[in-house]
């Protein structure tokens, strides 16, 4: 058989030797770095940014993140997060660090862990997050700086409360960013407007049953949404490069931070399901907070909504009718094609979306 010979399929038969040969090496390449990766994900580091933690509230903490030099803008920005995962997301590593990127602009830079709910906490409330947790936070900040304002950027679950709270204490907000946050929950986009449904779903029962949202729950839930990409692709394209050094350190990295939920105080839960996604009462203005009710038209400070064209956690729609919600004249928006995590860490939005962002929000520090 010499060269020109060919299987039935026209494939040359030296060539289909080589493929085969080359793929084999691969595999043997992946098949020894396996039980390597054990001992990688154990060196596997949570933050890339110094930080020290200045203030303590029950379960909560303020993180301050140092810097060599003295900020160039006076206004604390204040990172607020998710009530259903760990914030260090914000903070994941270097090159991939939302976090950074402010902090080598020379903002003041801080944000909120809310810590891990117990049983203990079940009864917590929307009013005592935003009214009660997030209102001496921001009462600290200002007596710490001086200043009568501050800078906010909320994600996820996080910007919902942020908006929440700036519409409750439009006079404390400078300038309110949203990086993927819900607020219309009218749209039927995404799975979880569909799963929580009250035809679908008892939450109140829910909350009876368990006290606290488990965090397994969550997680569950997340990984559903796209079952296909997280059940098999993910595993797939991990075992495909198992021999890539820099693909491991992202991936083992993301893991770690996707795989570490926490559960969520039941009330929270319950009010955040039923006056949100089944009532919508957000854009209603009638979404009650403790004995407040949230009117975003008290929303007065430029607005940066960020958000992300891939995102099956918190769909564009669920976003996009916020900057015509509230009263503000300052009002711009950034659709980037992300998911809802590659919106904070993948490396074109760290190139393309945070380099603007640091922009649009020094021209008004």
């Amino acid at each position: 058989m010499n060269e020109e010979t060919t299987l039935s399929s026209g494939y040359p038969w030296v060539k289909w030797q080589q493929a085969w040969l080359d793929e084999g090496l691969a595999q043997t390449r992946r098949m020894l770095h396996l039980p390597l990766v054990w001992n990688r994900a154990q060196r596997i580091k949570k933050g890339a940014t110094p930080s020290e933690v200045i203030y303590e509230e029950d379960r909560l903490k303020l993180l301050h993140y140092r810097d060599s030099e003295p900020p160039r803008y006076r206004t604390p920005l204040l990172f607020v997060y998710a009530l259903v995962n760990r914030p260090y997301i914000l903070d994941l590593k270097p090159g991939r660090s939302v976090v950074a990127n402010f902090v080598n602009r020379g903002f003041d830079t801080y944000l909120v862990d809310w810590g891990v709910p117990t049983h203990a906490d079940r009864h917590l409330t929307l009013d005592d997050y935003i009214n009660g947790y997030l209102v001496n936070v921001v009462d600290y900040l200002c007596e710490r700086t001086g200043l009568p304002q501050i800078n906010i950027l909320g994600y996820c679950m996080g910007g919902t409360m942020s908006a929440m709270f700036t519409a409750l204490h439009p006079k404390r907000l400078k300038n309110l960013l949203l990086l993927a946050a819900g607020i219309d929950f009218a749209t039927r986009d995404g799975l979880l407007n569909l799963w929580t449904r009250s035809e679908y779903f008892d939450v109140d029962k829910f909350i009876e049953a368990f006290g606290i949202c488990p965090a397994e729950f969550l997680q569950a839930s997340f990984l559903l949404l796209n079952p296909v990409q997280n059940l098999l692709e993910k595993p797939i394209n991990f075992y495909q490069n198992a021999d890539n050094e820099q693909y491991l350190d992202d991936f083992l990295t993301t893991e770690m931070w996707l795989n570490d939920n926490i559960p969520v105080a039941g009330e929270v839960f319950r009010e955040f399901v039923k006056y949100l996604y089944q009532q919508n009462l957000l854009t209603q203005n009638r979404m009650p907070v403790g004995k407040h009710i949230v009117n975003l038209r008290n929303i007065t400070c430029p607005i940066m909504n960020i958000m992300a064209r891939n995102d099956d956690l918190v769909p564009c729609a669920q976003s996009t009718t916020f900057n015509d919600l509230v009263s503000s004249k300052d009002r711009q928006s950034i659709i980037f094609p992300a998911g809802h995590i590659g919106l904070a860490i993948g490396s074109k939005a760290q190139k393309e979306v945070w380099p603007q962002v640091c922009d649009w929000l020094a021209k008004r520090s």
